[in-house]
């Protein structure tokens, strides 16, 4: 009895396993269609990453209502907009903490994830990513008068107390400043922000237009760009953007045709416009 109740038990976790994977593959392969039924597309960002995307408390040209009552505007707006137009579908924004991305997609609580994010091979264990659709590089920032403002090279940091966002490759690169004193991680945007303010870090790493606009928002900093070589190393990926979608998704290859459309010049473009409407405060 006990043999046949244990091989029972042990048949049944293998069919909900199976059953389980299968619901996911075809959950992705019945993406577009799915979207197309139900004529709108659910899109996660954490809306408080300018110029990549932020909350605005009132509506304009640029803005998509956010499921939390607020507008959200950006570059990643913009270009979830681009593809929703270009679906023929409304789109809808999710306010999401940058942990929790991935498990709503995974879990089917957003369509895709639109949120500044590189298409790491990390990630690429747990979901699919699209074309690129925003390529930068890597930069510190720092207090405009303070002892790392004339930084030429990532070893100048020496010492310094650095940091980067949570979850992010931008925290793995410190690693390559020889005898950095390396900080925990912070959660978002506006924690790195006011950690710098405080003077409890000396700089952090992010990417040049995340930079631009803390600095255009918060004028007693600046940011140091490094020469070829002075910089830190990583994965092209690494540094690239793409739209995050669930494993063997339908939408994956409409996407890329989608942002296919839009030249690189108007890319630019679009970030330049955000960076000058980010908000004057985080």
């Amino acid at each position: 009895m006990k043999r046949l109740l244990a091989l029972t038990l042990a048949l049944t976790t293998l069919l909900l396993t199976v059953f389980a994977l299968t619901s996911c593959n075809v959950k992705g392969e019945k993406d577009l269609d799915r979207i197309k039924e139900a004529g709108k597309i659910i899109v996660g960002m954490e809306v408080a990453y300018a110029p990549y995307n932020w909350s605005e408390p009132n509506a304009n040209d640029y803005t998509v209502k956010v499921s939390n009552g607020a507008y959200a505007d950006g570059y990643d707006v913009q270009i979830a907009k681009r593809i929703a137009d270009g679906l023929g579908v409304a789109l809808e924004i999710k306010a999401i903490e940058w942990d929790g991305l991935i498990p709503a997609l995974e879990s089917g609580d957003v369509d895709m994830i639109i949120a500044g994010m590189s298409p790491t091979e990390e990630r690429k264990l747990s979901i699919d990513f699209t074309d690129t659709y925003y390529d930068s590089n890597l930069v510190m920032v720092v207090k405009k008068d303070g002892a790392y403002a004339s930084a030429t090279s990532i070893q100048d940091f020496s010492g310094a107390k650095i940091t980067a966002q949570l979850n992010t490759f931008h925290y793995k690169v410190i690693d390559q400043i020889q005898g950095v004193n390396k900080q925990s991680e912070l959660q978002d945007f506006a924690a790195l922000i006011q950690s710098l303010k405080s003077g409890a870090i000396d700089g952090y790493v992010c990417e040049k237009p995340g930079a631009i606009s803390a600095v255009a928002a918060n004028p007693e900093f600046a940011y140091v760009e490094f020469a070829a070589g002075q910089g830190f190393s990583c994965d092209p990926a690494e540094s690239s953007i793409s739209v995050g979608v669930r494993k063997n998704s339908s939408l994956t290859a409409k996407i890329n045709e989608i942002l296919a459309g839009i030249p690189v010049s108007e890319r630019e473009a679009m970030m330049d416009a955000a960076i000058e409407r980010q908000p004057v405060e985080e």
